[in-house]
């Protein structure tokens, strides 16, 4: 019986040549376009993106806020502001009294005199309460949004299995958190040509164990090659010109959060090694526990 093809969201028909559908950092290889300014969620962006991009964001607004009242302040006259440092510029003068005014630290040696300015100093005042309350809230929300930091191993393996082959790979937590309650699920991805048009085929791989109550060690995912399976028959150049990829989703539940978490994956066909099968990466010490070294779970031995 032939396999059902079916479309996970990630289209079947294309045209042109495309790369590899999930990226090695398990986002996907999509790009976006078209989308308006009032539909950005600056939250979510913060959220999401690196923590060097997030620091960089938060001083690039720090900066922003504070030009952009030293200017105010500029415009309404240097002279209002009263005790100004005659070693600095006025732009300076003004830049510093602004960053101790939002940040409410208020040294004191310069203080604004006038209406304007004391309308414009409480108004940066309540700005900087408001601002700082975002970036704490955003920092919480950094902190606290459960995540999976699963290990895969380097190649997925084609490997003895019973009296048969087996497609294998191996995950791992990176974490010392707990995630219990594992399931695995893999499709195999395929691209083929048809009248001038690609077009992709999703698999979904039955596997020996598609569920794990408990994760401390590592989890070798096994799907057997079987007269039924997708790869039955294949051989590497086949695979590599049917530009096969393996799909993964991991998903878990996070006992730290107590909320459920997932990661996805996947192999390119040259990412899949023939006759291979992993070392083991944990031991029983001296003691009669287990040691799980997390490095060696790319470990694996070469058949003759």
């Amino acid at each position: 019986m032939k396999p059902e093809s079916f479309d996970p969201g990630l289209t079947t028909q294309f045209s042109g040549e495309l790369r590899r559908a999930i990226n090695p950092d398990g986002s996907f290889n999509v790009h976006r376009k078209g989308l308006r300014l009032r539909d950005t969620n600056l939250y979510l962006l913060l959220i999401d993106t690196t923590w060097p991009r997030f620091f960089a964001a938060v001083l690039l607004i720090f900066l922003a806020i504070n030009v952009l009242f030293a200017f105010v302040y500029l415009d309404i006259g240097i002279q209002y502001l009263r005790g100004t440092e005659p070693e600095m510029s006025a732009f300076l003068n003004a830049f510093f009294f602004s960053v101790h005014t939002l940040t409410t630290v208020g040294y004191g040696n310069v203080f604004p005199a006038g209406t304007m300015a004391n309308a414009v100093s409480a108004l940066e005042a309540a700005t900087g309460l408001m601002v700082f309350a975002v970036v704490t809230g955003l920092l919480y929300g950094r902190f606290s949004r459960p995540s999976a930091k699963i290990l895969f191993s380097r190649r997925a393996l084609i490997a003895p299995y019973q009296d048969g082959t087996s497609l294998q790979f191996r995950i791992t937590n990176a974490r010392s958190n707990v995630l219990m309650d594992l399931e695995a699920r893999v499709l195999l991805m395929t691209v083929t040509r048809a009248d001038g048009q690609l077009k992709r085929a999703f698999f979904d791989l039955s596997l020996e164990r598609r569920r794990v109550y408990f994760f401390p060690l590592t989890w070798t995912v096994v799907h057997p090659i079987d007269s039924e399976s997708p790869l039955s028959g294949k051989t590497a150049e086949e695979l590599r010109e049917l530009e096969a990829e393996l799909l993964i989703l991991i998903k878990g539940f996070d006992d730290t959060f107590s909320q459920n978490v997932h990661q996805q994956y996947s192999y390119r066909h040259d990412e899949i090694l023939w006759g291979a099968k992993f070392e083991p990466a944990f031991r029983v010490d001296s003691k009669g526990d287990l040691v799980l070294d997390v490095n060696r779970v790319h470990e694996l031995k070469i058949l003759g």
